[in-house]
Parts: C-alpha cells; sequence; structure tokens
C-alpha cells in the first residue's frame, strides 16, 4: 500500500501501518485503509472481522485521522471489548488507553454519569440487573394488587424490555386490549419504582443517552464533535434503540463503519433486528461494501455443510466461505435411540479422539437448542468422569453472597436503593423485619413523591433512618437496629473515594460481619467466603484508577457481565452451552445435538409457520432458526457432529423425534457416518407435513401399519442386511429392533427407516 496523500504521516508511522497492513489479505486491506465515509463490512464467521476492526482503529491512529480519545468502538460483551482494547493497544501503544472502547452499555453509562443532571436522574444512579427487575415488578404488582399467576413477572419484564428497545414510554404502548392496559400501568409504575431508587435497568442505559440526544441539542453537537469515527462490531445484533443512537452521533460527518454477518443474527428474541444491517445501505448509499468471505477457522468441508443451511434463507447478503485448508474430515451426522444414547455416543467419541488425536477436555463442545437438553449430557459424562464446564448455570453473579456484598456496595453509593436496603438490612439478621422494611419503603415512596419530578434526593433512606421512631409504622424495637445499620453503613461511606474497591470490600465484609455470617462450619459456608473472595479479585483490576472512579466503574462492571464474559477459554472440560451462547466462541470439535422439529427448529418458528404460511423474509422465526444452526456449525474448527433422536424425554414427557429439515438440506455427500453406524439417512416424502399436523393437533392419522414382523429378513442401504428381532406398534410409529450382520443391533423407526424385506 502506497503512503497516505494526507494527512502527512511520519516514517516511523507510515512504517508501523506498512507493518499492520502486510498481515491482512486484500479486502481486509480495503475494510482497513477505507477513509472519511460510511464502510459496510461483510464478515463471515471466522473471517477475522476482530483484526480488522482493531486494525481499523490502529489505522485512523497511526494515520492521524482521529485522536485516540475522538474515536468510539461498541461492541456486545465486555469480552469482546477487552479483546478489541488489548489488540489496540498491542498495535499502537501509547494513547490507546484515551480510547472509547466498550459495549454500547458501559459506554452509556460513562456518558449518562457526565450528564445526569442534564435529564434529570442523579448521577449515582445504580443499574438494576435482571433480578432487581423482576423484584422491582413483584412490588409493582402488590401495589397495583394484580395477580402474578395471571401476569407473570417474567412476561412483564419482557414486554417492558420490548418497548424500551423501541424507545416506546408507557403512553405510547398502544391501547389494543386489556393486556396492554395492564402492561402500561405496570410499566408506568416499574418506571416510578426506578425514579425513587435512583436507578436505571438495562434498556434504560440506551434509551436514556437517546432522549438526552433527541431533547437537547446542545448535547447532541458536544458528544457528536467528540466522537468523530464511530465503529460498531456485531451490526447485525443492534435493536432499534441501538439503531438511533449510532445514527444520532454519525449523521453529520457520517464515519461511521459497522462490521456484522446477517446469517449470525439470532437474538431477535432481544429486540435486534436484521434490518438494520441489510438496510444500511439506504441510510447511507454511498456506503463502502467489502464482503470478508476467507474463513481462518474451519475446515472446508464443514463450511460446505453450513453453506448447505444458511442458502436457503431470504433476503440474506449472498456470500461463501473458503479456506485455505481445502477438504478436512466430513462432518458426521447420526441417529440415536434416544437422548441417554445420543450422550453416550458423544462421550464415546471424546474419549476415542482423545486417545486417537490426543486432543484435551476443553477442545470439545457440545450444543443445544435449550437449556433442559443439557441434562443427559451431564448425567452421562458425570458418571464417566468426564470433566465438563456448563455454560449458563447458577452464574456466579446470582449467587446469594455475591449478591449481598453487590447490594451493599451499591446501598453505600447510593442510599436511595430501596431494593439493595432491603436486600441487605437483614444480612446479617439485625431483627429488622419486613413490616419495618416496608414502613421505610413507604416513607421514602411519600417524599419522592414530595419532590414532583425532581432527582427523589428525598427518598434517601440513610436520612430517613436517622431519626427511625418519626416514621410511621415502625416499632420501637427496631429503632436500635436501625440506627445501628445506619452507623455501619456510614462508616463504609465514610470510606468511599479512599480506599481502592477491592479495600473496599475488606471493609464491607469487617464492618458487616459477613464473614462470621457465612462461614458456619459446613463446605456450603466455605465456598461463600471463596466467592467472597472471588469477586474481591475481581475488584483489584479496578485498583489502579482513581478509588471513587474505580468504585463506580466496578459496580457498572457487575451489571452488566454476561455469562460469556466469565467464560475462561483456558479452562480444563467438555463445553456444554446453549447455541445463542456460543456465538463468538470456537473449538476443535463440536457436537450439535438435539437437530430435531421441534426443537432446531424450535416449536416456535413451526407454530409461526401454521399460523402464517405466506410468512416470509429474514425476519421470521424459521429464518432466525436456521441462522442459529449456521452459527452452530461455523463455531467448529476441525470436526463437526450432528446428531437426532428416534424419540426424546424433553418437558416431562417422552414422544416420536423427527430429524430437522436443517438436516437434510445439507447433501449426503457431504455427510459421514460414525464408525459403525450410518449417517441420518433422508426422511420419507411427507414426514414434515404430518408432524406439523401433529403439533396443531389437527385430525390425527391414520393409525401406522405393522409393516415387519419378527425373524423378517431386511435389507437397509447403510448398514446392510440383517433381521427383524422385534416389531412394536406405538401410537405414532412401528418401533423395530433389527439385528444387522455387519453392525450389531439397531432400534429404528418404521415410519423413517428405509426397510425393504
Amino acid at each position: 500500500m502506497g503512503k497516505l496523500d494526507s494527512p502527512v504521516v511520519s516514517e516511523s508511522s507510515q512504517a508501523q501501518i506498512d507493518a499492520l497492513l502486510a498481515r491482512l489479505n486484500p479486502p481486509q486491506q480495503e475494510a482497513v485503509t477505507h477513509g472519511d465515509g460510511p464502510l459496510l463490512i461483510f464478515a463471515g464467521a471466522g473471517s477475522g472481522k476482530t483484526r480488522v476492526l482493531t486494525a481499523r482503529i490502529a489505522y485512523l491512529i497511526a494515520s492521524r485521522r482521529v485522536w485516540p480519545d475522538r474515536l468510539l468502538a461498541v461492541t456486545f460483551t465486555n469480552k469482546a471489548a477487552r479483546e478489541m482494547r488489548g489488540r489496540v493497544e498491542t498495535l499502537v501503544g501509547e494513547g490507546a488507553e484515551r480510547m472509547w472502547v466498550g459495549t454500547f452499555h458501559s459506554t452509556a453509562v460513562k456518558i449518562l454519569r457526565r450528564e445526569a443532571q442534564r435529564i434529570g436522574i442523579t448521577s449515582s444512579f445504580v443499574i438494576f440487573d435482571e433480578d432487581d427487575t423482576r423484584a422491582a415488578l413483584k412490588r409493582v404488582l402488590d401495589e397495583l394488587r394484580l395477580d402474578p399467576k395471571r401476569y407473570p413477572v417474567g412476561a412483564l419484564s419482557h414486554g417492558i424490555s420490548q418497548a424500551k428497545n423501541e424507545l416506546k414510554r408507557p403512553e405510547d404502548i398502544p391501547n389494543r386490549s386489556y393486556a396492554d392496559e395492564i402492561l402500561r400501568r405496570v410499566y408506568a409504575s416499574y418506571q416510578e419504582v426506578l425514579r425513587r431508587s435512583g436507578g436505571l435497568d438495562f434498556d434504560d442505559l440506551i434509551m436514556k443517552l437517546v432522549e438526552l440526544y433527541t431533547n437537547d441539542a446542545e448535547a447532541l453537537a458536544k458528544w457528536r464533535d467528540r466522537f468523530r469515527h464511530v465503529l460498531v462490531d456485531e451490526y447485525q445484533d443492534t435493536n432499534r434503540a441501538q439503531y438511533v443512537l449510532v445514527n444520532l452521533l454519525a449523521s453529520e460527518h457520517r464515519n461511521v463503519a459497522v462490521v456484522g454477518d446477517d446469517d449470525q443474527s439470532i437474538y431477535r428474541f432481544r429486540g435486534a433486528d436484521i434490518r438494520n444491517i441489510l438496510d444500511f445501505r439506504k441510510d447511507y448509499p454511498d456506503a463502502q461494501v467489502v464482503h470478508l468471505e476467507q474463513n481462518y477457522r474451519s475446515s472446508q468441508a464443514i463450511l460446505d455443510a453450513a453453506y448447505s443451511v444458511i442458502r436457503s434463507n431470504p433476503e440474506r447478503a449472498e456470500k461463501r466461505l473458503w479456506t485455505d485448508r481445502a477438504g478436512g474430515e466430513k462432518v458426521v451426522a447420526t441417529q440415536a435411540y434416544n437422548e441417554v444414547e445420543e450422550a453416550e455416543f458423544v462421550a464415546d467419541e471424546i474419549e476415542r479422539l482423545r486417545k486417537t488425536e490426543k486432543r484435551g477436555y476443553s477442545d470439545y463442545a457440545v450444543l443445544y437448542r435449550t437449556n433442559a437438553q443439557s441434562r443427559a449430557f451431564e448425567d452421562v459424562l458425570a458418571r464417566r468422569r468426564i470433566p465438563y464446564r456448563l455454560v449458563g448455570g447458577i452464574r456466579f453473579w446470582e449467587r446469594r453472597e455475591v449478591k449481598d456484598l453487590v447490594a451493599y456496595l451499591r446501598f453505600s453509593f447510593n442510599p436511595q436503593d430501596a431494593l439493595s436496603f432491603g436486600r441487605i438490612v437483614s444480612v446479617p439478621s439485625r431483627k429488622i423485619g419486613n413490616v419495618t422494611v416496608e414502613a421505610i419503603n413507604a416513607y421514602a415512596r411519600e417524599a419522592a413523591g414530595r419532590a414532583q419530578g425532581a432527582p427523589p434526593n428525598g427518598s434517601d433512606i440513610l436520612a430517613i433512618i436517622a431519626e427511625p421512631a418519626r416514621v410511621p409504622g415502625v416499632p420501637k424495637t427496631a429503632v436500635g437496629s436501625l440506627l445501628g445499620f445506619r452507623a455501619q453503613v456510614e462508616s463504609v461511606r465514610s470510606t468511599m473515594g479512599v480506599l481502592r474497591p477491592s479495600e473496599l470490600i475488606d471493609h464491607v465484609i469487617e464492618v458487616m460481619g459477613l464473614r462470621a455470617h457465612y462461614l458456619d462450619g459446613t463446605p456450603q459456608g466455605e465456598a461463600r467466603l471463596e466467592n467472597l473472595n472471588e469477586l474481591r479479585g475481581l475488584a483489584e483490576s479496578f485498583d489502579d484508577r482513581d478509588p471513587a472512579q474505580g468504585l463506580e466503574d466496578f459496580l457498572a462492571e457487575v451489571a452488566l457481565v454476561s455469562d460469556v464474559d466469565a467464560y475462561d477459554e483456558n479452562g480444563e472440560g467438555v463445553t456444554l452451552i446453549t447455541l445463542h451462547m456460543v456465538k463468538g466462541l470456537e473449538f476443535p470439535v463440536v457436537f450439535m445435538v438435539g437437530m430435531e422439529e421441534g426443537l432446531l427448529p424450535h416449536q416456535r418458528a413451526l407454530d409461526e409457520r401454521e399460523e402464517n404460511p405466506s410468512a416470509v423474509g429474514a425476519a421470521t422465526e424459521m429464518a432466525e432458526e436456521r441462522r442459529l444452526a449456521y452459527v452452530g456449525m461455523t463455531r467448529a474448527k476441525d470436526r463437526l457432529y450432528l446428531s437426532c433422536a428416534f424419540r426424546r424425554h424433553l418437558y416431562g414427557r417422552s414422544q416420536p423425534a423427527f430429524p430437522s429439515r436443517f438436516l437434510t438440506d445439507i447433501p449426503q455427500s457431504m455427510l459421514a457416518a460414525p464408525r459403525g453406524s450410518a449417517p441420518v439417512a433422508p426422511p420419507r416424502q411427507g414426514y414434515k407435513e404430518r408432524y406439523l399436523e401433529r403439533q396443531v393437533e389437527a385430525a390425527p392419522a391414520p393409525p401406522p401399519v405393522q409393516r415387519f414382523s419378527s425373524g423378517d429378513r431386511v435389507t437397509h442401504p447403510a448398514f446392510g442386511a440383517g433381521t427383524v428381532v422385534k416389531s412394536t406398534l406405538t401410537r405414532t410409529d412401528e418401533e423395530l429392533v433389527v439385528k444387522f450382520d455387519k453392525v450389531g443391533l439397531k432400534i429404528l423407526s418404521g415410519m423413517l427407516a428405509p426397510l425393504t424385506r
């Protein structure tokens, strides 16, 4: 690449740029060296998108097109943000620490802390996590006297989150039904709980920032000028609010670069809108478009099979990944009798490959559509003494002792946080009951109401319990305990801004007596203390900052952490993980299990197709399920296994299972059989239709006919000749046990298996 015409670049910077570009292929170089103006990078799975994004940041800085602190790069996980920042620091060295690199939400927190007064919130706002939101909604339902069985907290939380992702306030929700009216009322009351507590939830962070920029021209101009280049990773996962935010910041200077892959858009249930990336050129008609199709992860055999699945999706940006790794092991497709046999097969293959290919347990991952599928694999792996890691189980951040300690820090940081107060006031026990807590919260609500929309400083709980005897409803027996609790919290608050975060945690544990509270002589008590020590260790990474800023940043990190952020890629053990959580990870050997109609694709996609047969387009449930399968397949580097079961016990009952349509999208020539077995045979014509009819409870099909009897000699195209040992009619099928001359006993479906006498 030649030297830049403008701006003038020093010889040392030019050498740095040349070295940077030498490590990139031509399309990557094209994306990195793009000048000003909009840029759309379609980056296929494993095509080096993180490398390109970080290289572009380094290029912009090294070529002096932008100063480090005037560049904004956003992504979706803390893990990705840390990786991006680390790579840029390696490339550009000094100055990289001034960059704004982080998640959408962590970036929003930093800006809202600085601009809180402009939109009437306290700068010490706390961030509600999912548990906090559920607790707040339970309180709202109680206040509104609504039955939580009729109006489940989970559904209400999802409805409010969707509304915020679409930038809808309570009054913006259309009143089309009584359910809409309930959602409006609950949403409005929930926002009032947030206001009284001086809190924002996860979705508020983006919504409030959009509100700031939409209503305050001065603030928008300030931050537009601050961020002269905006770069967005995983743009296919953006929702409406994030889309609006990016365009508010970039619409004037138009230096916006977005990286993503529409084939990997799998978060529709969180509000992600695939149209944001597909319609980017409608927003920016002059955008330069670059396609990254060279894959650096998977073998060509895996890429070809994945392409066979994704190519059927409508309205996708056409791309076909290729790699220098020609050939590779064929994708293995297999059908087990049930989920236990499926798990046994996986365990067998893990042990076989460990011996023949000298692989460690961390080289393997088992991917499934729903968390409920993990049980069979946990049971079998534990019985076989194969170590495993379950991603998405009980999270570290959801453990009682961790949430208690974090709540102490949150309440000390913001004494308006009624939820944290309610959690910690009796940890350890202080003989302060629910009657006392509710009386104080009611008094705080009244104080907040008197504030008439201003920041609710009147609801400062520490100020209220300075004279607890004046609070109506507080028993005399609780007065002394409340004053003692207040003194403890004030002791902690007096050290904030002086002690570093890890030291502050030590102080909280000592002052509040948490060590003695948890150390009860049991192994569980020891484990709880270990978790507190783990939390302290995490806080140490914030000790190098100003103490007040370090605590603020630590609390924000805790609130916004995800399961994938906590995933240790260097840990030992087979990884058990859902398809939604595995994006961004890769493994040498991948087992995609439960490839069946109703699981993958999920039943919701089948129901949608039945209810609206004419539904087509990239935004349908079925298109999303196909993308989910594609994401799972492209996590594999060397070997990929696809499995389904003949029967599956799921959600409390055993039922027939039918191979996924995504399996049949892959040509038989691309599939291989597991050792001593055969690949999934193409199902007979019409099986999908019969399956769908049963799912929507259409007229029952005629009872199955017994085609074979014990002793019948049969042939199978893959297994060869054999003898029927047993034939059993069920309500929906004929189950056959066949002893084949070469491969032994197999249990087959009379409806699906291509058997002939």
